[in-house]
């Protein structure tokens, strides 16, 4: 691993988590994997990576096998130009899981991961038990039209080469406007993380992948009406938002695709929840998920 991209005193790991690099459904997955017993998947979103799951993880390695993936195009997994469609993101998740042998799984997701999570909840229902959305819509499900109409959400159609041109070299400007609009307390998006995650999104073609996630929304809104159409989801669900962000209609839009949910407001908190309020959204995950020991 390069020196920029260390993680060590951003979102420490435990000890035992081992990093690997899996080839599946045409790209190479970075993914930190480590502990004993069920495992749970813990997916990122946008403007972080698998990075920001230090303080979970090591709440739950006790009992669980940890399993913390880079998705395509982000972090340290490979950048290929095309294939974020939510669904397809998800094949490249399940495809780490069947290399490591793991047939059943918690999920834990954030952000893009939500949408994530719900493709593979919806394409693999029997193999998640659990599933803990935070912080974020779903396309085509719920108040997914009126979202779409926010002034905030500019950045859902932003992309393309002139777009890659004008952040190129800037990516820390660029991101910093997520961090800090969408925080109720910026200040705990700590400056080390804030540098470290800049230097990920360097990373050639990583931006552009970044991009490319939000502009395979309408595909996404397409794919998600078609698994709803099947049927709710079953598992247990619960739903997380940050009382200055998505908490108002997390409800809405988790309940508008599983029959199973609870859902809670993490107060004093904007959209980074791990960065905001992490002992109080350890807590909620770790009461969420049965323990084993």
């Amino acid at each position: 691993m390069s020196e920029h991209v260390q993680v060590d005193g951003i979102h420490p790991f435990p000890a035992a988590m081992q990093t690997r690099t899996i080839e599946t459904n045409g790209t190479s997955i970075h993914v930190r994997v480590g502990g004993q017993g069920p495992a749970v998947v813990l997916v990122h979103g946008f403007g972080t990576s698998g990075d920001m799951w230090g303080h979970l993880a090591s709440a739950l390695i006790e009992d669980r096998t940890i399993i913390v993936p880079d998705l395509r195009g982000s972090g340290l997994s490979s950048k290929p130009d095309g294939g974020y469609e939510k669904k397809n993101l998800a094949v490249d998740v399940v495809g780490v899981l069947d290399v490591l042998g793991v047939r059943t799984f918690e999920l834990v997701t954030h952000d893009i991961g939500i949408m994530v999570g719900y493709a593979i909840a919806a394409t693999h229902p029997e193999r998640v038990t659990r599933w803990v959305a935070i912080d974020a819509p779903l396309p085509g499900i719920g108040p997914w039209e009126k979202i779409l109409q926010e002034p905030a959400m500019w950045h859902f159609g932003f992309g393309g080469k002139d777009m890659e041109r004008l952040v190129a070299g800037r990516e820390r400007i660029y991101l910093d406007r997520f961090w800090n609009e969408l925080s109720r307390h910026p200040e705990r998006f700590d400056e080390a993380k804030r540098q470290h995650y800049a230097a990920l999104y360097a990373q050639p073609g990583a931006m552009r992948a970044g991009f490319a996630q939000f502009l395979s929304f309408s595909q996404d809104a397409i794919d998600n009406k078609a698994f709803l159409a099947k049927g709710k989801l079953q598992m247990p669900v619960l739903a997380l938002g940050g009382e200055a962000t998505f908490a108002p209609m997390i409800g809405e839009v988790i309940r508008g695709v599983a029959d199973n949910v609870e859902v809670v407001t993490i107060p004093d908190c904007g959209h980074w929840i791990t960065e905001e309020q992490p002992a109080a959204t350890t807590k909620l995950v770790v009461d969420f998920l049965p323990r084993r020991s």
